[in-house]
């Protein structure tokens, strides 16, 4: 059986919104889901963290051609060598997005996650396009996709898994 695939989106220079990332990857590593970020420093490394100090299996997707450009977290890492078209691969292996602050790079995963469809956790109290992406949507399609706004960490983890429930 599938586990439950979680991905956190961030910037890889955030170091501001650590306690946020760490907090939420913790949850999804006691909760038993696999937390999947694209692998690298920030709000990524962040998580891993989280999740990796609380027994959870971390998947780090790489823009690069090779292994060593990971955080220290991850206990699988997959270097697709496409660069940022990777985001795409982070977001189509999430049952559920979350998005903690972010730049362009968290843009294009909001993108495609609501192209997609998929659910996403937006942290509204972390700024960047986590904020942005609430009040102003990619387009007016009804494509499945909803962004659910988070003002806690608390609130983020309840709704994340209230959504679970519901799968």
């Amino acid at each position: 059986m599938k586990k439950t695939q979680i991905v956190i989106i961030g910037s890889a220079d955030d170091i501001e919104h650590y306690d946020t990332a760490y907090a939420i990857g913790s949850f999804v590593a006691k909760s038993g889901w696999v937390l999947i970020t694209g692998g690298r420093t920030g709000v990524m490394e962040a998580a891993s963290k989280g999740a990796h100090d609380h027994g959870g299996i971390v998947v780090g997707i790489l823009p690069f051609d090779r292994f060593d450009g990971a955080n220290q977290y991850c206990d699988i890492v997959i270097p697709t060598g496409i660069g940022f078209a990777r985001n795409s691969m982070n977001v189509l292996s999430a049952d559920i997005v979350i998005s903690i602050g972010g730049k362009a790079g968290t843009l294009t995963e909001l993108a495609y996650a609501w192209h997609y469809g998929k659910p996403i956790i937006s942290c509204v109290f972390t700024g960047g396009w986590s904020k942005r992406i609430v009040n102003e949507p990619v387009d007016d399609r009804n494509n499945g996709s909803s962004i659910y706004a988070a003002h806690s960490v608390e609130e983020a983890c309840d709704m994340l898994q209230k959504l679970i429930n519901n799968l």
